[in-house]
């Protein structure tokens, strides 16, 4: 008996022995020489691109994702970026801030416009929208006078639960600013009370514990 443990002892030397060498060699892949050929490229949409606000990716469909262009409208692929194609022309703005896919329901599509970067030129939203068939129609869910969208986010455990940060106008006061929360889907909205000139540009849930939210509030001076 004690020599056939001795052999199993035995055998299982080389084992030991050449796993750690197999660690090393799967640790050697991990270095830039390995990611050479990976490199980016162009997929458009070229033709009005120009500045991006946002992506939303569908998760169960990686080749389909949408695109909000701050300057050029919504646009959406159900390619991988082969082709593209613009969904959102009904709507009264062609510049967007933002899109968001109720992680619910990937046919949901909410979208903010205007564009949600503060600089000397910017185009200007007329609010929210919401698209119950993947793009293919919209409906406006309010805050028009937001001028600028900065986030919007589904609560994962109920899709009526609705939050969106909305900055309202970047050179005076008074709009609809500040963080809005909606509990109806998008039928009424109730907000935080902020200064005349702040707004809200950035809005952020915990993953793991959806009831803790994180706004980025800012005064403009």
């Amino acid at each position: 008996m004690k020599k056939f443990f001795k052999l199993i002892a035995l055998l299982c030397i080389p084992f030991f022995l050449i796993n750690p060498q197999k660690k090393d060699e799967e640790k050697d892949f991990l270095k830039s020489s390995t990611f050479n050929g990976l490199k980016f490229r162009n997929i458009g949409p070229a033709w009005n691109s120009g500045r991006i606000s946002d992506f939303a990716v569908n998760p169960n469909n990686y080749s389909e994702y949408y695109v909000a262009v701050s300057s050029g409208g919504l646009w959406k692929t159900t390619n991988s970026g082969t082709t593209w194609t613009p969904i959102a022309d009904t709507i009264q703005a062609y510049a967007m801030g933002c899109v968001t896919l109720d992680p619910n329901n990937p046919f949901v599509v909410w979208l903010g416009t205007g564009e949600n970067n503060h600089q000397r030129a910017l185009g200007y939203g007329t609010g929210v929208y919401k698209s119950i068939d993947g793009g293919q129609s919209w409906k406006h869910m309010g805050l028009k006078d937001s001028r600028q969208i900065g986030g919007i986010i589904v609560d994962p455990r109920n899709s009526n639960v609705v939050y969106v940060a909305a900055e309202g106008s970047v050179w005076g006061p008074g709009g609809d600013r500040g963080l809005y929360k909606s509990t109806d889907g998008g039928a009424s909205w109730q907000t935080q009370t902020v200064p005349s000139s702040g707004f809200v540009n950035y809005i952020l849930i915990d993953p793991q514990l959806p009831q803790v939210a994180y706004a980025g509030n800012f005064v403009a001076q």
